[in-house]
């Protein structure tokens, strides 16, 4: 057993049993499961319905941790509602998109009342007769309104509540806390600090503005009907990251876990060590089942999303609250008084920012190779006796383009296979789909990214009104060149020849003859700095188009970052993090005008996810015995 769980197990083990009983609990008990069972599944399922504690029993008829006795954790939270909660909703989903994921969008909006503290299962419904009385007697004096001060600050943005009313609020806490400390035997601790809603919180400093910018829009007098609402998590897994499936996954081996689409999984990142490439070991939420599973099959998901939410006390002050006509209330934000009547909404912001979309560059790994499929002696399996060129599988390319050197300079820049190509053009599509204008090009000069350039400027529907700028410095880290040279590319003309749609008065910031083989890392760094600018400066500012680059899986994170102003990935974790970007992988740079700085944020598109499909002989596989 591990010494964290070992922890859990002696914290628990010599409470005194209760005897509280749901009415919930019988019909279970007929069914034949176990008081602690069935009570365990009452917990985990809100104590909602039978149907649903019988359906996580069933889930969980296979977990190896359903007799242990670890309580879950419960927090009570002040949620808002209505307008004023679809607002924040708005917030979250857009600070999101323009700044990226920051420590606040773990957690739905809330007021923290009471953290987390333990409970036994069996005294959990005294949790919720104490909510209902504590929550009657303060009915008549919670606050008809909360007023919201805007506050700031480099890595915190929130709402701070007002004095008088947050008096109110930790009387409410405490009241609740004394008394589940005495009925359910509960070690509760009201919150002591000044009471906030969280907006975002652990973000980068030079994303404050933006940030601050989207949470002025938000109205904090918008209509609100607040509800303190009991909320539970399994304490086992507190530190842990969630993934969520995306795709179901049947176990190719004993020790693999089932996915079902939607399943949420436990993620310990300290575990992750000795775990093969592309794979992780969780523990499923949905069964409780612990194996491997491959990790592009997966998403993040957000800490909140394994919660529970038990019971709810809705303060109904609406016979209480002023109507329009009769007051119309101040509401301090930053400090300075605003009319509710002139205030916008985050919609209404949202609107006018669509309406001049600002610069983007979407860096893009290249499809698939054909080495990466068949190795690097692919060429030798592709060649007759007279040193012809034949497919020898269907993913194979049909035919290689004509080159004036040798044939076997394809060893070095091997092109797409046919399923790179397909994936190329795919995501052409994709970004059709979603209306993204594409206004320049640039591609490594690798034959692979020209073509995965020529097949998604296809799927954009584009050739040849869009050229491609084939760029040497967007080569990929040279010290990865096996030959230990730099490969001999194909020139403009040839390219051109091939039918390739090449932009030929381009000339690229870096020539071929200044790659030098087995550059260091901090060359290779400076070297991606330097050409994402130039490459920046040389696309006009004005109008909406977006500049696709096509380099390698080394490409993503020397550009963006250098791009958006991050310091560089220390180079021991360079190469395990490459080795993560698959095929078609990418990273989207948005211009902030008003900033003149950029910022990472969603790219435009999904992620592109496949299965390995593996060479098949019928004969050694169908016909020998």
């Amino acid at each position: 057993m591990a010494v964290a769980e070992a922890q859990l197990y002696a914290k628990v083990s010599n409470k005194p049993r209760g005897r509280s009983t749901s009415a919930l609990l019988e019909p279970l008990l007929a069914k034949g499961f176990p008081a602690h069972i069935a009570q365990k599944a009452l917990v985990a399922t809100g104590q909602k319905t039978v149907e649903d504690a019988a359906k996580w029993l069933h889930s969980h008829c296979n977990d190896p941790s359903l007799d242990d006795p670890i309580p879950q954790e419960y927090a009570l939270y002040l949620c808002p509602t209505g307008r004023l909660h679809s607002r924040l909703q708005d917030f979250w989903k857009e600070s999101k998109r323009q700044c990226g994921k920051n420590r606040a969008h773990e957690v739905f909006p809330h007021v923290t009342l009471c953290d987390f503290f333990t409970c036994e299962d069996q005294k959990v419904e005294l949790l919720y007769d104490i909510l209902k009385r504590v929550g009657d007697s303060f009915s008549q004096s919670f606050p008809p309104s909360i007023s919201l001060t805007l506050h700031a600050s480099p890595s915190y943005l929130g709402f701070f509540i007002d004095d008088s009313q947050a008096n109110i609020l930790r009387e409410f806490a405490v009241a609740f806390s004394s008394e589940a400390s005495a009925l359910a035997d509960c070690h509760v601790k009201p919150s002591l600090k000044q009471f906030h809603l969280t907006l975002a919180h652990r973000f980068y400093p030079h994303h404050q503005k933006t940030l601050e910018q989207l949470a002025k829009s938000i109205n904090p007098g918008e209509p609100c009907q607040w509800v303190a609402a009991l909320y539970s998590r399994d304490m086992r897994f507190v530190h842990y990251q969630r993934l969520r499936a995306l795709f179901q996954y049947k176990p190719q081996n004993i020790d693999e876990l089932m996915l079902n689409a939607g399943d949420l999984i436990y993620v310990d990142p300290r575990q992750q060590s000795d775990v093969s490439e592309g794979w992780v070991i969780g523990t499923s939420h949905r069964t409780g089942c612990r194996g491997f599973l491959p990790e592009n099959y997966t998403e993040r998901a957000h800490e909140a999303d394994t919660w529970v939410r038990h019971r709810e006390y809705v303060f109904d002050t609406t016979s209480r609250s002023f109507t329009k006509t009769e007051k119309e209330p101040n509401i301090k934000l930053n400090g300075e008084a605003h009319n509710l009547s002139m205030s916008r909404s985050v919609t209404n912001v949202l609107s006018l920012q669509n309406a001049a979309l600002p610069r983007g560059v979407l860096v893009m790994h290249h499809g698939e190779r054909v080495d990466q499929v068949f190795g690097k002696s692919w060429l030798q399996q592709c060649l007759t006796a007279d040193g012809k060129y034949y497919r020898a599988d269907l993913n194979f390319p049909s035919s290689l383009p004509r080159r004036k050197d040798s044939m076997k300079q394809f060893e070095h820049d091997p092109p797409l296979s046919c399923c790179g190509i397909f994936q190329s053009r795919l995501i052409g599509d994709a970004l059709l789909d979603q209306e993204v204008t594409v206004s320049h090009v640039y591609s490594s000069p690798a034959l692979c990214c020209v073509q995965t350039a020529q097949h998604v400027l296809q799927g954009l529907k584009l050739n040849p009104k869009v050229r491609i700028r084939v760029e040497p410095g967007l080569f990929e880290w040279t010290k990865w060149e096996e030959s230990r040279a730099i490969p001999i590319f194909m020139t403009v003309a040839e390219l051109v020849e091939a039918s390739y749609d090449i932009d030929t008065s381009y000339r690229g910031n870096f020539p071929l003859s200044s790659l030098v083989p087995s550059e260091s890392y901090e060359d290779y760094v400076s070297r991606s700095s330097t050409v994402i600018k130039q490459i920046i400066n040389a696309c006009p500012s004005k109008g909406r188009g977006v500049i696709l680059i096509v380099g390698h899986s080394s490409s993503l994170a020397p550009l963006t970052r250098a791009l958006t102003g991050l310091p560089d990935r220390d180079s021991r974790d360079f190469a395990q993090m490459v080795q993560k970007i698959p095929s078609l992988g990418m990273c989207f740079c948005e211009e902030q005008k008003e900033e003149s700085k950029w910022q990472m944020v969603n790219p435009p598109v999904k992620t592109l996810t496949h299965g390995a499909n593996a060479a098949f002989n019928w004969r050694n596989t169908i016909m020998e015995d």
